[in-house]
């Protein structure tokens, strides 16, 4: 049983940790490429709030798996897991319904980022919750890659 629960985790943050990338390094820039600022803008708009709940389901799917395995686990990888996998739901409970939303009434607020001036202060405040929601994402992609790499190192 424990070596299934293990194969669940692992799956789990595979598939949170390949969204992640897969969505930040591939499906986001191919929109930015493809369309004008505010039309990219509005697509990627459209996907976030799927993508977040992506993001913090696996992550809450990670947390109670975790609990399947961590009979197996030593207390200093146990510790240290519990540790990112609180984080990334807590990261996740946030930019869900607190940072995406905020950033969404500002957007909202901005008619075109095409015809607002890059001094505007409107796009200054979503410049700034832009980059703290882009710090997030980076910051929950290295704690799933690092909860991946603990749990091959320990199941090792």
């Amino acid at each position: 049983m424990q070596k299934f629960a293990f194969h669940i985790y692992t799956i789990v943050l595979a598939l949170w940790t390949g969204g992640i990338f897969l969505f930040t390094f591939i499906v986001t820039p191919a929109i930015f490429k493809s369309y004008s600022r505010d039309m990219a803008g509005e697509i990627v708009g459209k996907l976030f709030p799927g993508y977040f709940m992506y993001s913090l389901v696996l992550s809450a799917l990670a947390f109670l798996s975790f609990f399947f395995i961590q009979s197996g686990l030593s207390k200093a990888v146990y510790r240290a897991s519990l540790l990112l996998i609180v984080a990334a739901v807590a990261i996740n409970l946030y930019v869900t319904y607190k940072l995406h939303p905020e950033v969404r009434k500002v957007k909202a607020e901005i008619r075109s980022f095409e015809e607002v001036p890059p001094d505007s202060p409107l796009r200054a405040k979503f410049r700034k919750l832009h980059a703290v929601s882009a710090t997030l994402n980076l910051l929950l992609l290295a704690d799933g890659i690092t909860l991946l790499v603990i749990s091959r190192i320990a199941k090792s």
